[in-house]
């Protein structure tokens, strides 16, 4: 019998050991805590560390070394979602990314796997898809929505990009950084600050914003990105 229960304890250290390590990272506790119970309750998966900012999810990558990680789109530091998956692949190219969000992934989705993620899913999606996209970018697979999937394929046919009617999938991903931060509130010399850029590439990056959404003033400008992001949030 003692033989017995050596093994069953090798056993259980075996399955252990085969668990995938998760980082999540997500600026709000409440999602962090919901994740790190969803995944840790599944067989093949544990969560080794968390992190509420970018930077914290670069030194917890370092400290917990997971095997892949759950990234939020929008954090509350002055990085955003596609500044930290080119830092994650830039150092770390082997890493699986899923990014888990609340943004229209007809404009973040495609973004974001350029930017090096391996995954792109929506919070409102269910339980079990989260799961069922960990696994599919721990082997290596993209995993996307069928939605962005049949777009991606419209693509390599040569079909261009699929119009969806909203101006905003026109903007770069700097644009569109510049376009979330005038949305938060934040001027010209601000937002310059934050990107540690000049402010004049920032009024240049305004100006392309104002003429690709066909806006004429920065008054516009304001108002739109405010409208914009308002409906995002109640879409969320």
């Amino acid at each position: 019998m003692p033989e017995t229960t050596e093994a069953a304890k090798e056993s259980q250290k075996a399955t252990s050991k085969k668990k995938s390590r998760v980082l999540v990272v997500d600026d709000h506790p409440v999602v962090r805590e919901g994740l790190q119970t969803l995944i840790d309750q599944e067989s093949d998966f544990q969560v080794c560390a968390v992190a509420a900012t970018s930077r914290e999810a670069m030194t917890k990558v370092e400290s917990a070394k997971p095997d892949l990680a759950i990234v939020d789109f929008t954090l509350n530091d002055d990085e955003d979602g596609i500044g930290l998956i080119k830092a994650l692949r830039a150092k770390h190219p082997d890493l699986p990314i899923l990014v888990l969000s609340i943004h229209d992934e007809t404009i973040y989705a495609e973004r974001a796997l350029r930017a090096g993620a391996n995954g792109y899913l929506m919070k409102d999606e269910p339980t079990s898809k989260v799961v069922d996209a960990l696994r599919k970018v721990l082997k290596g697979d993209i995993s996307v929505s069928d939605k962005m999937a049949g777009r991606l394929l419209q693509r390599m046919a040569g079909q261009g990009k699929a119009a969806t009617g909203n101006p905003v999938e026109q903007l770069s991903d700097r644009e569109l950084q510049v376009f979330r931060w005038i949305a938060r509130g934040f001027g010209t010399r601000q937002i310059a600050g934050k990107l540690g850029l000049s402010i004049k590439t920032i009024e240049t990056y305004r100006e392309n914003i104002k003429r690709k959404l066909d806006l004429h003033s920065g008054v516009e400008l304001v108002r739109h990105a405010v409208l914009w992001s308002t409906g995002e949030k109640s879409n969320s």
